[in-house]
Parts: C-alpha cells; structure tokens; sequence
C-alpha cells in the first residue's frame, strides 16, 4: 500500500492532464444575425473542456402589463455554453437561463481560424461572432 499510494498521487497529478493549443479565456461579440441582437461571449477552455456563457445585452425581462393583456415572454438574456475541443471544429450546446417551462436551448459550432475562433449559431438567427484569446 505505501508503494500504490505516491505512484497513485503521481498520475493523477496535473502534468499528466491533456492540455489543448486553445485552452485560455477567449471573448468577443456577434453580428446581429437574423434576431437583430448581437451576443457578447466569454469562454474558458481548459484541458479541452469549454465552459462559458453568451449575453444578449438587448434581452429585457418581464414588462409592465399596461393593456391587461398577455406579456410577451422575456427574451433569453444569458447563455450558457459547454462542449469538448474536437480537432480543429467542434460543437458546443447552448442552454438558455429562462424559466423551465420554456426551456429553451441552440446549438453552435466553432471552428479554429489561426489565433481565432469563429462561433456560428445553428439555427433561426445565425449569428456568427469572431472570439480571441
């Protein structure tokens, strides 16, 4: 046991942790795309694992309900994104911060464009947005 327990500590130490040529902070904003409301992103990508989020900083909330008639449901205001690098394109899944009965989510992919990544969104508003670390 005195023998397993350092060459345990030895592997599972972070030198032996796969790092990826794009782990770091990346951030940058959209087009308008179709939805006329740009997306400001911020990413982190550590050992291939992408974690962040997407805001829309035109996204409003629930608004006052002047003619006594049904609000419009607020817009999604804060995404968050999550995925694995994969090669040189790889998806991501994008989860909207509404209510759970109107979950919403989108799909983006991103490719690798020499020191940049390009995120498309998949789907009705096509927004395409330029990242740098």
């Amino acid at each position: 046991m005195k023998k397993i327990l350092p060459l345990l500590l030895l592997v599972a130490s972070p030198a032996f942790a796969q790092t990826s040529p794009l782990d770091g902070d990346w951030h940058g904003r959209s087009d308008n795309g179709s939805c006329a409301a740009p997306l400001e992103y911020q990413i982190s990508i550590d050992t291939g694992i992408v974690d962040g989020s997407a805001y829309d900083t035109s996204a409003h909330g629930p608004v006052p309900n002047l003619k006594k008639s049904a609000p419009p449901a607020p817009t999604p205001g804060l995404w968050m994104l999550n995925g694995v690098v994969k090669g040189n394109s790889f998806p991501l899944q994008a989860i909207a911060s509404v209510k759970s009965q109107d979950r919403r989510s989108a799909k983006f992919s991103v490719a690798v464009q020499g020191a940049s990544l390009v995120v498309t969104e998949q789907g009705t508003c096509g927004r395409r947005a330029t990242l740098t670390k």
